[in-house]
């Protein structure tokens, strides 16, 4: 089914609505549905996007959403995942975007009942709208083990992105604490012009959005991030973004429980490579 377009204007006693409050009650929306409709970035204000859900609205702001059939479609849970690697103990898998890395319908309940195993962890996460390598303990004992190596640093991890904007420095090193907690990203332009940049970040530390913080930092967000992203984009492009351009590639560290090294490689994913496309990078 085609989505349709609900063109609304806003009148001087709605003036200081949030803009989820006022989609749920112009468009019949629980505030659920409200929230829905602006993460898949299909609302527009004044003609530019906009997806926080607290922007608050003025009179006579023109408020657009395709309020179609399409635009409440929900990430569906994957029937099988990809296993990129393993041995007796560990596993890599290839995350898909939209689905959390534990709990209910994530990757690791997901691959538990895959693989038959109920002691499979996973050893790290990734957020949900990142895709990429993830690394699973097949026992107890190979879950300690390998956290152990994980809180010593000593594990490589190369991740891939679309950036708002063209980064000029390559390669740079960002150092900016998180949290107060210290934190470095080095980063390389793989191909950039004045609209995005297609890079790689490699993180010798582990804070929560590490990635995309310290390129919010920089004032060049990763493209789709809805929490450190941008807040407004005039170009419609980013109408077509569909989740947040960051994917873990590599994961390489030393085996805990064996000999040589544990590594995985995941390709980019199809919607990666489209924005890739749709960005002329």
């Amino acid at each position: 089914m085609k989505a349709k377009n609900t063109v609304l204007t806003v009148t001087n006693a709605e003036e200081g609505a949030t803009l989820q409050d006022y989609l749920a009650l112009k468009l019949g929306l629980s505030k659920r549905g409200a929230k829905d409709l602006l993460d898949q970035r299909q609302v527009w204000v004044n003609r530019q996007c906009i997806w926080m859900a607290r922007h608050a609205l003025r009179g006579g702001d023109v408020v657009e959403a395709q309020a179609g059939t399409l635009a409440f479609s929900r990430q569906e849970t994957p029937r099988h995942i990809r296993i990129l690697s393993e041995n007796d103990n560990y596993l890599f898998a290839d995350k898909p975007c939209g689905v959390l890395s534990i709990g209910p319908g994530g990757m690791e309940d997901i691959l538990r009942k895959q693989l038959a195993n109920p002691e499979l962890h996973a050893v790290h996460r990734l957020d949900r709208d990142t895709s990429g390598c993830m690394l699973f303990a097949k026992n107890d004992a190979a879950l300690d083990a390998a956290i152990s190596i994980f809180k010593t640093r000593r594990v490589k991890k190369l991740y891939e992105f679309v950036a708002a904007g063209r980064i000029e420095n390559n390669p740079t090193t960002i150092t900016a604490p998180i949290e107060g907690q210290p934190a470095k990203t080095t980063i390389r332009c793989l191909s950039r012009n004045e609209d995005a940049t297609f890079g790689s970040a490699r993180i010798e530390t582990g804070r929560t959005h590490q990635i995309r913080i310290h390129l919010a930092s920089i004032r060049h967000p990763v493209l789709g991030d809805r929490i450190h992203g941008l807040k407004k984009g005039a170009d419609p492009r980013l109408l077509r973004v569909p989740r947040q351009m960051l994917h873990a590639t590599e994961i390489e560290l030393a085996d805990p429980l064996g000999h040589g090294a544990l590594r995985a490689h995941s390709p980019l994913p199809a919607d990666f490579r489209r924005c890739l496309k749709m960005f002329r990078l």
